[in-house]
């Protein structure tokens, strides 16, 4: 089989799982320093889903980089539907997360008084971490799912 850039066991894989995690991992971070987040639904759903995806993300960067390691992609095709259904399930759920976040932050900020500056510039770092990492997810997604009528 073809080598198939961005598909599972790839380099490109490999990184797009890595800005995954990392941009996972640092939206985390941003909404976690402080926690009056606990009291927007919408901010404990973007906690909960980034919360999914860092695992998701680690995990298949562990497989790619075994994948490169051993210079033998294993694509199987029960195992690449579970992955390309776990990559779009967590892609539109961060999505999800990312504009009810936004949409929360806005309406925030347009009220006034219920956010300082300092804690609503880092729940627009959240969400915009959210964002880059939903559009990585979305190309890996895509790129697997492009690869799974090849199997």
């Amino acid at each position: 089989m073809d080598e198939f850039p961005g598909g599972l066991g790839s380099s490109a894989s490999l990184a797009l799982r890595l800005g995954q995690a990392i941009f996972s991992i640092a939206s985390l971070l941003f909404m976690c320093l402080d926690v009056e987040f606990y009291s927007y639904t919408a901010f404990c759903f973007l906690v909960t889903i980034m919360a999914l995806l860092i695992p998701w993300s680690i995990t298949l960067a562990l497989v790619d980089a075994y994948s490169l390691f051993v210079k033998r992609p294993s694509r199987q095709p029960g195992i690449m539907s579970i992955i390309v259904i776990g990559d779009w399930v967590l892609s539109f759920l961060s999505l999800a997360a990312a504009c009810s976040s936004a949409s929360v932050i806005d309406i925030l900020m347009a009220s006034g008084g219920s956010c300082s500056a300092k804690l609503c510039s880092r729940y627009q770092l959240s969400a915009a971490m959210t964002f880059l990492s939903w559009f990585l997810a979305l190309a890996s997604s895509l790129f697997n799912f492009w690869l799974l009528p090849s199997l």
